[in-house]
């Protein structure tokens, strides 16, 4: 098996390395898919609707890599986590530091809140510039990326925020 490290230089990934084991599914998920190939099926029957959420996060994080395996019902998409370690390098100003600390620490529902009024600014589908949503909810740019990374329906890509595909 070859060792890969997650290194992490940005404060905002922090937010993702914190909740990609934050409830009792995520964690034993993470731990299962850390010792071997497991399909979607199976997380399902052994997770419910929760192990699929937990999964589409951790893909939505890279955390995981795909592969195809040969099933009882022929080819199958099974996942493992990508890293066997994580590395932390990170220095940022107390102002970033403390929106980092308060997006991991969010509620779901003050999560799913901000969620809403992100949605809420997209039209048609389409991204909303991170710069709009900051001006527009009045808080930092530093706070939007860290509820985007906490968050399972949203993303960012380059400076647009975006829904997750096969999120809903």
């Amino acid at each position: 098996m070859v060792s890969r490290i997650k290194v992490v230089n940005d404060p905002g990934e922090l937010v993702s390395i914190f909740h990609a084991a934050d409830s009792e599914v995520k964690r034993k998920l993470l731990l299962d898919l850390s010792t071997g190939w497991i399909t979607l099926p199976v997380i399902e029957q052994k997770y419910g609707k929760e192990g699929r959420k937990a999964l589409l996060y951790l893909d939505k994080i890279k955390m995981i890599e795909t592969q195809w395996i040969t099933g009882q019902n022929g080819p199958e998409k099974a996942y493992h986590t990508y890293y066997t370690n994580v590395q932390i390098n990170i220095m940022g100003s107390l102002s970033e530091l403390s929106d980092i600390i308060y997006a991991a620490t969010l509620s779901d529902e003050q999560l799913g809140e901000y969620e809403e009024k992100i949605r809420s600014m997209m039209k048609n589908g389409e991204g909303v510039f991170l710069g709009d949503v900051s001006d527009a909810l009045g808080i930092s740019q530093t706070l939007i990326r860290g509820i985007v990374k906490r968050s399972s329906i949203l993303e960012i890509k380059g400076y647009k925020i975006e829904l997750v595909s096969g999120a809903e």
